[in-house]
């Protein structure tokens, strides 16, 4: 065993006499030491459980004959840090988690690990974690917030950013306006949306890390504990097997689970997430491959928040491996690619069903004819740009620039009544580097929409979204203004065409004029200081995952 390096042998007696001092003995010690990183605490909603869903993994680890040891990571939650500087922190978390996994799970040499984490940032990280440590793993999601209710109708996360817009236009009163805020998230779990928690909980099933329904059961359902228990017996079994997380995240993985993404219409972010998870396990992903599966993928459920459809209905409708049951049958999943479970997906899809047709429609009869991402390239983004579809009224807009160097700005502007049809508005310096931490612009797209603007005008940004973001807004633009791209040379009334069949994102400046503007271009600079100084040195492009650099050494 891997831990028979931290145990086994008499120079190792102060090893064993310090695993004796957490009350282990000599029987524990000598089992397979299975360390259960989970990020439970008291600042999310999606993590607050999180200790008894590991007390269930436990449960299971000792049932199976291992011995479990756990640890924290942190946490962040997207929508409390939303559209203030705390947004800057939880991108960088993610690379942040998956360093403090890897470094407990080299000092210890542990045997395997189960990783307990929901929310946007941290799944990707442990997964990130494991496939940079390669030793045994398994994922638990800590499951999916329920749906709230007011006025005769379900409500998530976004319907409360929303709420702000339509209060400040004047539509409904502050009264209203608490009504929603205290009914919107009812419970523990993540989001109850397609938002990046859930799109990276799906997601990490169709890799094939977490058991069947793993990425669906809801956060309150006694599944999740048994699905955790279940997951706890498992990962000793992967330990005696020798199967570990490389052999799973192959690049037929990451192409299923693409195909499951733009199926469900997911998060931009999964774009970011993958292509770090890839890189880690040493597979390349490019945003061509994410445009190439979404134009021959259907989307086959309408989610919240372009549609109706919430987590909680995707689980009873069959979940993750009904998706890929349906895209299976149209030659859309590599079946042979492992899984967990010790089965490939192919076996796994067999034991599927779909359990209501309105939610999960056929490939014949889909929501769209083609997936809900596409990644955009112009004069604007050389190097590309994303879009989530679903959900989308119009895929046309041409009109003038309103430029802002931060969120801030512009959701002022907004306010103020300075942003006009057929505007797009541009927000620049929110990039990896510039940012820095890529912050998600989810209150401006949700005021924008609140206001009824939500259709009438663009949104163009070399930040990101979060799941709950709809509208014609484009992130991820690269090369990022803070590294002299396109966008940082934007002025206010140029014209910028956006056309999403096309795949094009053009700034209607001749290149002249921009050559010109280059030359007295400077940068702007912001005071910066620990983790941010390190991060916006080391951010690579979102074109690459919003990873940091590798130091050649």
């Amino acid at each position: 065993m891997r831990s028979d390096i931290v145990k086994r042998g008499a120079e190792r007696a102060p090893q064993r006499s310090l695993l004796k001092a957490l009350g282990l003995d000599d029987v524990d010690i000598e089992k397979p030491l299975i360390g259960i990183a989970n990020s439970w605490n008291e600042l999310v909603p999606g993590h607050v459980h999180l200790r008894r869903v590991a007390e269930a993994v436990k449960a299971g680890v000792y049932a199976a004959g291992g011995t479990p040891l756990e640890f924290n990571t942190i946490a962040i939650c997207d929508g409390i840090a939303m559209g203030h500087e705390g947004m800057k922190s939880p991108l960088i978390s993610r690379e942040v988690i998956a360093d403090s996994v890897e470094l407990m799970a080299n000092a210890y040499q542990l045997d395997g690990l189960v990783l307990i984490s929901s929310c946007d940032k941290i799944e990707p990280g442990m997964v990130m974690a494991a496939a940079r440590l390669d030793i045994p793993c398994i994922f638990v999601s800590g499951g999916a917030m329920l749906c709230g209710y007011y006025g005769g109708r379900r409500l998530v996360l976004g319907d409360v950013f929303e709420a702000v817009g339509r209060y400040l236009k004047g539509e409904i009163t502050l009264e209203e306006l608490k009504l929603i805020e205290d009914h919107c998230c009812p419970g523990v779990g993540s989001c109850a949306g397609m938002y990046t928690a859930n799109t990276m909980a799906c997601l990490i099933e169709a890799l094939g890390l977490t058991l069947p329904g793993g990425g669906t059961i809801p956060a309150v359902d006694a599944r999740r504990l048994r699905l955790a228990r279940e997951a706890g017996r498992r990962i000793v079994k992967l330990v005696e097997e020798h199967l570990t997380p490389r052999r799973i995240l192959t690049r037929e993985a990451f192409e299923n689970a693409i195909a499951v993404d733009v199926a469900l219409g997911g998060s931009t972010n999964a774009v970011l997430h993958l292509m770090a998870i890839a890189r880690e396990a040493e597979v390349d992903l490019s945003l061509e491959l994410f445009d190439k599966i979404s134009k021959r993928t259907p989307q086959l459920v309408d989610m919240m928040p372009g549609g109706p459809i919430a987590v909680e209905d995707l689980d009873r409708a069959g979940g993750v491996q009904a998706v890929m049951k349906r895209l299976a049958k149209a030659g859309l999943i590599h079946l042979d690619a492992l899984t967990v479970a010790g089965e490939p997906i192919g076996e796994l899809l067999k034991r599927a069903r779909v359990l209501d047709e309105k939610v999960i429609r056929s490939t014949s009869n889909p929501v769209r004819s083609t997936g809900a991402l596409a990644v955009l390239k112009g004069s604007l983004a050389p190097d590309g740009a994303v879009i989530k579809t679903a959900g989308l009224k119009k895929i046309k807009h041409r009109g003038p620039a309103k430029v802002f160097n931060s969120e801030e700005e512009a959701v002022e502007a907004v306010k103020n009544g300075e942003i006009e049809q057929g505007d797009v508005v541009v927000i620049r310096y929110e990039g990896p580097k510039g940012g820095p931490g890529m912050r998600e612009m989810l209150t401006i797209t949700s005021i924008l929409v609140g206001q009824g603007l939500g259709e009438e005008v663009a949104l163009v940004t070399d930040g990101r979204f979060s799941g709950a973001t709809r509208g014609l807004m484009v992130g991820h633009v690269s090369p990022e203004a803070a590294e002299g791209g396109p966008i940082a040379l934007v002025e206010n009334g140029d014209f910028i065409e956006i056309d999403v069949e096309r795949r094009v994102l053009e700034l209607e400046v001749d290149t002249v004029e921009l050559e010109e503007r280059r030359r007295s271009w400077k940068p702007l600079r912001k005071p910066l200081r620990g983790v941010f100084a390190r991060y916006a040195m080391l951010a690579e492009s979102a074109s690459k995952g919003a990873v940091m650099r590798r130091l050649a050494l």
